[in-house]
């Protein structure tokens, strides 16, 4: 299978500047200042910088996402910097990228995924299953309460906000005797040391996007389109999308636990486990299945039918109406 679409790039002048548009706190950074070092080595001769921004996302820190406005609080500044012409592309963790794109903007490159995994993080457990009676979870989503309040009953799980930095001093200051994080991030930030456990997919399973980062232009942008082809990894992208399209027709967002994954098989086959759960983690919906998958519309196709397996168990009757 072509890890990437690097045909088209040969017949563009190469870039002489490139602004990307990121958000500012540390993991956002790292992520602007990797794709930032990708596209100096493509491209030596070209000026690839960085403007950083704060978003809304990142500025309500007193309130659960989901009931602020969602994922498109991290994106929305940065979108209007692309629309203004500050920036030429904007880097985002794809999991805090809404499903259905506005009108104008492409997500035009998906690079390859870092671990999808859920973390454990605890400075004196080893992993959830050795924590007592009462012990305070910090998670900031609802797919992982849900799972953990199923699994784990005896738990008490409180709401966590704030960047990668503001969980773990949370954590380190005694407020929660656990947290659960992406792995993705804390590998990114060089702190892969303070994973206690890496959770199994199955049954914490990922959100649609998780370890994956997606790079949004202006549709109309073909130019830097064809500029980031050569960094494109074409089977992450083929495995977000079918996630994404699960996410899509159930109205993904942060309001719904929901949790979609998909990987690759042995067999070149893309095997996708998904769920939907009510937040109390008692009704739960589980929908998987395998499929050879050529192309983006067959992922799309394959999401949509993991879907339509969610629904047809009731899935709908746990979505916010």
């Amino acid at each position: 299978m072509s890890h990437n679409l690097s045909n088209s790039v040969s017949a563009l002048p190469p870039p002489k500047t490139l602004v990307i548009a990121s958000r500012e706190s540390r993991l956002a950074m790292w992520q602007a200042e990797h794709v930032q070092a990708c596209l100096r080595q493509l491209y030596p001769a070209c000026d690839v910088r960085i403007l950083g921004m704060t978003t809304r996302g990142d500025q309500i820190l007193d309130r659960a996402l989901s009931k602020v406005g969602g994922k498109g609080l991290f994106v929305k500044e940065l979108e209007t910097a692309l629309e203004d012409g500050r920036a030429d592309l904007a880097v985002h963790s794809l999991k805090d990228v809404p499903m259905t794109m506005p009108t104008g903007f492409d997500l035009s490159c998906i690079m390859v995924r870092e671990d999808a995994r859920d973390a454990f993080v605890s400075n004196d457990y080893a992993s959830l299953a050795d924590l007592p009676l009462g012990a305070i979870v910090g998670t900031s989503s609802l797919r992982r309460e849900a799972i953990l309040r199923k699994s784990f009953p005896h738990l008490v799980i409180h709401a966590l906000r704030g960047n990668l930095d503001t969980r773990m001093s949370k954590l380190d200051r005694g407020d929660y005797q656990a947290i659960i994080l992406a792995a993705a991030g804390l590998k990114r930030l060089g702190m892969e040391s303070r994973i206690r456990a890496l959770l199994p997919f199955d049954p914490h399973t990922p959100a649609a996007g998780q370890g994956a980062l997606g790079i949004e232009t202006l549709s109309k942008r073909s130019d830097v389109k064809a500029w980031l082809a050569p960094l494109y990894d074409m089977p992450t992208a083929l495995a977000v999308t079918a996630e994404r399209a699960v996410s899509r027709k159930l109205g993904g967002s942060c309001e719904v636990p929901l949790a979609a994954h998909a990987q690759w098989n042995n067999s070149n086959q893309l095997v996708m486990h998904s769920y939907v759960a009510s937040v109390d983690g008692q009704q739960i919906c589980l929908a998987s299945g395998a499929r050879s998958i050529k192309d983006h519309h067959e992922a799309e196709a394959f999401g949509l039918a993991i879907a339509d397996d969610l629904l047809a168990q009731g899935a709908a009757a746990l979505l916010p109406h």
